[in-house]
């Protein structure tokens, strides 16, 4: 019995908190979000040893089905709904611009815009295509297409989060859907955040910088633990091997702590958000994340006061320099903790 594995496309680069109709006109590529959460399909254990991988035309399959596969198959036919003059508009230019027919496409699919594909044409055209990878491949196989499409095979629209996967067993009576709209969450060992790191366009030395804190963390999370405390390594090493992630983006630890939270790692989350600013100085995961961070100028390892130096310079109003130092003092009293916890001095 072969299997088709329906692996809905991941995020394009749409801003975080709106929808938008992007159907077949609409060719927008993955944002980094995206290109993160297409990198945690190559680890799904099912996925590996596939015969082929085809995608649609569009950006946003193609550069999901990258992510599994060097060379993923374009056929026509795969691609998404096309949604006619509503297509690339966002929902509140919709909203205003056809309020009753907004209003009635909320519970009607089948009442669509001027120019818009309708259902059984695009089932059709997705069958015809799904049959044309299975004639031209052996075993099993993904398609990697779109929230629309996919729904013609599995008959639900609202389980196909954005990467998620379905499968069909392919026999003598055709395909017969037994999983729809599994989302990845692989346990986040170094392969993995190195992977996701990667994907959000990371260099070499950001990546160095972050195994370098990572590395003293979990060394000081093991001695910790040693020592008593109630930690989780695990936890403190993948926090840390990517808490700099969205290191491009504005209000880097937020941004990052968002991605991680729409992922499904909420205790990550929650650290990364923390590793730049921390609340209070209780000794938990984020502020051995947060203090392992301080000790570093890149890779080359710096006491704290070395690297609060070498920062101060970038603080140009007055808020900035109270923030930094009420920073600084919690890291020296963090620092002080853990010193005193295991009786020597293992932080500068």
């Amino acid at each position: 019995m072969r299997r088709v594995f329906f692996i809905r496309h991941a995020r394009p680069d749409i801003p975080f908190g709106e929808r938008w109709c992007v159907g077949s006109r609409t060719d927008i590529p993955l944002g980094s979000y995206g290109k993160i959460q297409a990198s945690l399909l190559r680890f799904e254990p099912d996925l590996k040893g596939l015969n082929a991988v085809f995608c649609s035309s569009l950006s946003r399959s193609r550069e999901t089905a990258l992510a599994i596969s060097s060379s993923p198959v374009t056929i026509p036919g795969l691609e998404e709904q096309d949604m006619g003059v509503w297509d690339g508009l966002s929902f509140t230019e919709i909203r205003t611009g056809w309020p009753e027919l907004y209003a009635i496409r909320e519970h009607d699919p089948y009442t669509l815009p001027e120019g818009a594909e309708t259902l059984e044409h695009m089932a059709e055209r997705f069958r015809e295509a799904v049959a044309r990878c299975l004639a031209e491949s052996d075993g099993d196989i993904a398609v990697v297409a779109h929230k629309s499409s996919i729904s013609t095979v599995t008959g639900c629209r609202e389980m196909l989060g954005w990467a998620s996967v379905s499968v069909a067993e392919y026999g003598v009576n055709g395909l017969k859907v037994t999983e729809i709209g599994r989302q990845p969450h692989p346990g986040l060992r170094d392969e993995v955040c190195d992977a996701m790191m990667s994907a959000a366009d990371a260099d070499d030395a950001l990546k160095a910088h972050c195994r370098a804190v990572a590395d003293l963390a979990s060394g000081l999370c093991g001695m910790l633990t040693g020592a008593g405390l109630q930690l989780s390594t695990p936890l403190v090493r993948s926090s840390a091997l990517i808490h700099d992630i969205a290191r491009a983006r504005k209000h880097h630890p937020e941004a990052g702590a968002e991605w991680l939270l729409e992922l499904g790692y909420p205790a990550v989350a929650e650290i990364i958000r923390r590793h730049h600013d921390l609340e209070g100085t209780q000794l938990d995961e984020a502020a051995i994340v947060f203090l392992a961070d301080k000790c570093f100028e890149g890779e080359r390892r710096v006491t704290i006061e070395e690297r609060f130096a070498g920062s101060a310079s970038r603080c140009l109003t007055r808020e900035a320099m109270e923030a930094h130092a009420c920073r600084l003092e919690t890291a020296l009293q963090i620092k002080e903790k853990i010193n005193r916890i295991l009786g020597k001095t293992v932080i500068e």
